[in-house]
C-alpha cells in the first residue's frame, strides 16, 4: 500500500511538473506572438509607466514671485554660491548635503543657512525633483545686453528651443567651447529655473543666458556688431564647414520639432547643414549644437 501511495504521489508530482512546463511554454509562445505583432505595428507598444515618488499626486507648486528662483542639486548650488553675480537669499540643506557641498564655514556665505530634512525640500520643489538634499533661494542673474558681446567671437542663438533639459545641455556645450553667450527668445523658451540650472549642471553660472523679445531684430543687431549668423538646417544648401566667413560667428539653432522659423531663415546670413554620412540625418538639438560649436571653434582657430 505504501508503495502504491508513494507511486501515486510521484505520479501526481510529475503531472504537475508537466502542466507547469506546458504553461511556461505557452506563455513564451504568447509573448513571442505579441512581440511579433508589435514589430509589425498591429498592436501598440505599451508605454512604460514612470514610477511616481510618494506624494507626487498631492504636491502643488508654491506661488513664486517674479524675482524668486529656487536652485537645487549639489553641483548647481555649489556653482551658484561661487558666482559673485548671484544675489542669494537662503540656503536650505540637510546636514549630510552641507558636508558634501564643501563650501567651508557657512558664516562666510552671508545668507541664512537652514538645516532641514529632505521632506522639507520636497514640499517646495516637489517629490520628483532630484535635489540631493540642498536648495538655494536666489534672484535671477542680471540681464545682459547684446552690445556687451561685441568682443566674443562665438555665440549661440536658439530659436524657440522649449525643453529646459535641452537648453541646459546646450549651455554645457557652449561653456565647453567657450561661447560668449546663449541667446534665446523670451517666449517659447525656458526661463531661469531649477530645472534649467540642474540640466546645465553649473553652466548657468558661467555663461550669459540672454532672452530677447524679437529674434529677427536681435540677429540684425548681431550683424551690426560684425557677426556672421549661420542657421543650422538639415536641408541647408551647403555643409557647415564650407559656410563660415568672418572672424565672429553666431550659430542659430531651431526648435526640437519645427526647426528654424521662416522669419529666422530669411534673416540669417546663411543656412547650413551638418553632413552626416550615416542612415540618420537629424540629431537632437543639443547634440547638433555640440558638433556645430566644435566645427566653428576649429574654423576660428585656423
Amino acid at each position: 500500500m505504501s508503495k502504491d501511495k508513494s507511486s501515486g504521489r510521484q505520479g501526481q508530482g510529475s503531472s504537475a511538473d508537466d502542466t507547469s512546463a506546458k504553461d511556461t511554454h505557452y506563455a513564451t509562445l504568447r509573448r513571442a506572438h505579441r512581440d511579433a505583432k508589435r514589430e509589425r505595428g498591429e498592436i501598440p507598444t505599451p508605454v512604460p509607466q514612470k514610477r511616481k515618488r510618494q506624494g507626487a499626486d498631492d504636491w502643488k507648486p508654491p506661488a513664486l514671485a517674479p524675482d524668486q528662483v529656487y536652485l537645487y542639486g549639489l553641483h548647481t548650488v555649489r556653482a551658484a554660491l561661487g558666482n559673485p553675480e548671484r544675489k542669494n537669499i537662503k540656503l536650505s540643506t540637510t546636514q549630510n548635503a552641507l558636508v558634501r557641498l564643501e563650501i567651508g564655514p557657512v558664516d562666510a556665505l552671508g545668507i541664512p543657512v537652514e538645516i532641514v530634512s529632505p521632506q522639507d525640500i520636497d514640499k517646495v520643489l516637489g517629490p520628483e525633483a532630484i535635489h540631493q538634499g540642498v536648495m538655494l533661494e536666489t534672484r535671477p542673474l542680471p540681464v545682459r545686453r547684446l552690445e556687451a558681446l561685441k568682443n566674443s567671437p562665438l555665440l549661440l542663438v536658439l530659436d524657440q528651443v522649449t525643453d529646459p533639459h535641452n537648453v541646459g545641455a546646450i549651455m554645457r556645450s557652449a561653456v565647453a567651447f567657450d561661447a560668449g553667450a546663449v541667446i534665446t527668445t523670451q517666449r517659447h523658451s525656458p526661463t531661469e529655473s531649477g530645472v534649467l540650472a540642474k540640466s546645465a549642471s553649473g553652466a548657468l553660472e558661467l555663461i550669459p543666458y540672454i532672452q530677447i523679445t524679437n529674434l529677427a531684430d536681435a540677429l540684425g543687431e548681431l550683424h551690426r556688431l560684425g557677426f556672421t549668423t549661420i542657421g543650422l538646417d538639415s536641408e541647408g544648401p551647403a555643409p557647415l564647414e564650407g559656410t563660415f566667413s568672418g572672424d565672429k560667428i553666431a550659430l542659430v539653432l531651431g526648435s526640437e520639432g519645427k526647426g528654424l522659423r521662416q522669419k529666422t531663415r530669411e534673416t540669417v546670413n546663411a543656412l547650413a547643414r551638418l553632413d552626416m554620412p550615416g542612415a540618420i540625418k537629424s540629431l537632437n538639438v543639443s547634440n547638433a549644437a555640440a558638433i556645430a560649436l566644435y566645427a566653428t571653434r576649429s574654423y576660428l582657430k585656423s
